[in-house]
């Protein structure tokens, strides 16, 4: 059977080159060539099968099944034919295909098949602890890695390979009992194990021995940053200000240290220590005065710690650094475009925050990196419709030339919002139904429609459709709770409204907007204790003007008249004249004045 073609033949020549024409048999020889085949398996030796033109058809068949998505056939097909050719090749290819095929069972069985034929393979062994462990199977585990570990020429990258197969361990606790076990006395000198079992104490939720691991990591290698890393992470969530200071110490004494200083500038800044961290970033900046990308991070701080000016003046000296930079090299030899960009993005924000709409149009007007035009004339659009310019935003839209069906909806449902945000609802649904049309069963185009039927009171409409959303994606979260709240909203239909809600608040628990319907739900079913727990979850996120309309109204009805009255106020502080609040207000006869 010959190779018809170049593909094919170089598949021929890799798989069966070195093939010997050696045939099993059923005889006493038979029996010792077995024997020998055993032997030269366990020195790393290829085995030796006829090469048949059943055996050369049966790859073939399987390969070509492969390049056209037929996975399942060619691992099946594979696996079987490494188990009747002892070809560890065969096993690989099988394990390659299974794992394609996502069949996590046959994948298993081809890494064992796998690693038994070729066990001094690290690659077929790491394959097949890993594929057990994920599968939540560990007897033997831990000696198995220890095996490995103690054969290993580089113990410290034998190690890394164990705390990798153990994080894939679904039990991370168990997996955590599984690394201690494999990591005898012998090898805990090594700061790699500390760091192991640190990586490995943290994902199964304990801090305390987390850092407990990275401190030892640590004291047994001074130097070595990435367990400084783990020290200062870790440690924030046991005693941050103790963590701080340790890397500060660190960092006093390794100031060519990079990777921590930006972290603990992170972590000050999430405390508001801004000044805090704007000293680091100077002390980096002094050690390494051509890091040009300082001046970035120190804007961005800068921004964080609403010093605008500042920010604004970094920025401006960035983009005139990266300017010279494509002065004096091709576009395509550096990044300077795309960080160009980047920091006029960032001065967009700025303009955005000082309220300064045409700042920010002029920026957007700026920016030439080519995958950043598109979205940054999207946003021009949107602010100028901002500014009252309809007709402006509209041109802008129409100069846009869409590559592709997803830019075609982004296009639509922006302009969409646009005329909804300008009350004409009634033209956001004419652009939303030619999309509709032009973009079938785009799930986004659909939703947006389906809630411009609903503020239009076309309910049967908004039902249909937000049903039509569910069935094209039956993990959009955000349909099922638009669907449940319409119902709880409108006091009906409220069984179904409540198996609505609990799918959205099982495919997303912590969204806002979820737990805001869930808490209204509860209250139309006279749940009121739980209403209040729910909506106090919600505003603690979202302290928006319509769920503070919601918590309100809940507080107001169980004698917490005080306390509603209070969160009133903060919604109507927010959005006076948010039409949910309005009307409960009116509706319950409050007057916040």
């Amino acid at each position: 059977m010959k190779c018809s073609s170049p593909l094919l033949f170089a598949l021929c020549v890799s798989m069966f080159s070195g093939w010997p024409a050696l045939a099993h048999s059923a005889t006493e020889e038979g029996k010792q060539v077995e024997q020998t085949e055993l032997i030269r398996l366990r020195a790393g030796e290829l085995p030796a099968v006829t090469l048949t033109s059943d055996i050369l058809f049966r790859v073939l068949s399987a390969e070509i099944g492969a390049t056209r998505g037929y996975y399942d056939m060619a691992g099946q097909t594979l696996l079987q034919l490494a188990t009747e050719t002892s070809d560890p090749r065969l096993a690989k290819r099988a394990f390659q295909f299974s794992m394609a095929d996502r069949n996590m069972a046959r994948a298993l069985r081809a890494a064992r098949e796998w690693a038994l034929l070729s066990p001094k393979d690290p690659e077929a062994v790491a394959s097949s602890l890993a594929l057990a462990a994920s599968s939540g199977e560990t007897t033997g585990l831990a000696g198995a890695l220890w095996e490995r570990i103690d054969k290993a020429e580089d113990k410290e990258q034998a190690i890394a390979q164990a705390s990798a197969i153990v994080g894939k361990m679904p039990d991370k606790e168990l997996a955590l009992e599984v690394l201690e076990k494999a990591l005898h006395p012998s090898v805990l000198s090594l700061p790699v194990s500390h760091l192991a079992l640190a990586d490995a104490a943290w994902a199964a939720s304990d801090p305390y021995r987390a850092l407990e691991e990275a401190d030892k990591a640590l004291a047994l290698a001074p130097d070595m940053e990435p367990a400084a890393l783990r020290v200062l992470e870790y440690g924030m969530k046991v005693d941050p200000d103790r963590a701080i200071d340790g890397a500060r110490e660190y960092l006093q004494q390794h100031p060519e240290a990079r990777k921590l200083p930006l972290v603990l500038v992170n972590r000050l800044v999430e405390r508001n220590d801004f000044d805090g961290a704007l000293a680091l970033v100077g002390q980096m900046r002094n050690n390494a005065p051509e890091d040009f990308d300082l001046l970035y991070t120190e804007a961005e701080v800068n921004i964080r710690a609403q010093r605008y000016d500042q920010a604004k003046a970094l920025l401006e000296e960035y983009i005139s650094v990266q300017t010279q930079r494509r002065q004096s090299l091709r576009d395509d030899a550096t990044s300077a475009v795309a960080d160009s960009s980047d920091a006029r993005l960032l001065l967009v924000q700025i303009a955005e925050k000082q309220n300064k709409p045409h700042d920010a149009i002029a920026q957007l007007d700026k920016i030439d990196d080519p995958s950043l035009q598109f979205q940054a004339q999207v946003h021009k659009a949107v602010l100028q419709a901002r500014l009252g310019d309809l007709g402006r935003a509209q041109a802008t839209i129409d100069t846009l030339r869409p590559s592709d069906d997803h830019q075609r909806s982004v296009l639509a449902l922006t302009l969409a919002s646009i005329y909804r945000e300008a009350g004409r609802t009634d033209r956001a649904v004419e652009i939303l139904l030619q999309a509709d049309k032009d973009i079938p069963d785009t799930t986004e185009i659909k939703y947006d429609l389906a809630m411009l039927y609903e503020r239009q009171g076309r309910m049967d409409e908004f039902e249909k459709l937000m049903k039509r959303v569910i069935e094209l994606d039956p993990d959009n979260a955000n349909a099922y709770n638009s669907l449940g709240y319409t119902y709880a909203d409108q006091n009906r239909n409220l069984d179904e409204a409540q198996d609505l809600l609990e799918r959205a608040l099982d495919l997303d628990p912590d969204n806002p907007y979820i737990l805001d319907s869930v808490g209204w739900y509860l209250y139309r079913t006279g749940d009121l204790e739980a209403a209040i727990e729910y909506l106090e979850r919600s505003y603690k996120q979202m302290p928006s003007a319509d769920v503070a309309a919601h918590l309100g109204e809940v507080l107001w009805v169980t004698d917490r008249r005080d306390e509603a009255v209070d969160v009133w106020r903060q919604g109507h502080e927010q959005e006076p004249d948010n039409e949910t609040l309005v009307k409960t207000l009116k509706r319950l006869g409050v007057s916040l004045k």
